[in-house]
């Protein structure tokens, strides 16, 4: 075999391998996005009332590229 082709194959492999098994520095950049979510829920859960944290959520719902605006 040539040195091209082994090479193909180990990154044939490595990539069912990655594809199988998943990439484990995204699902720590998922965990991540999760805890920072939850302290966001928790912050607005103490300092807003019901009425006032169910308003941020309509544009979600009614425009989606909207929620861009509120988010950042």
């Amino acid at each position: 075999m040539a040195d091209e082709e082994l090479e193909a194959l180990r990154r044939q492999r490595l990539a069912e391998l990655q594809a199988k098994h998943g990439d484990p520095g995204d699902a720590a950049q998922q965990e991540a996005k999760h805890r920072e979510a939850e302290m966001r829920n928790s912050i607005l859960a103490q300092v807003l009332d019901q009425s006032a944290r169910a308003r941020p959520a309509w544009p979600t719902w009614r425009n989606p590229i909207s929620t861009k605006k509120y988010k950042n």
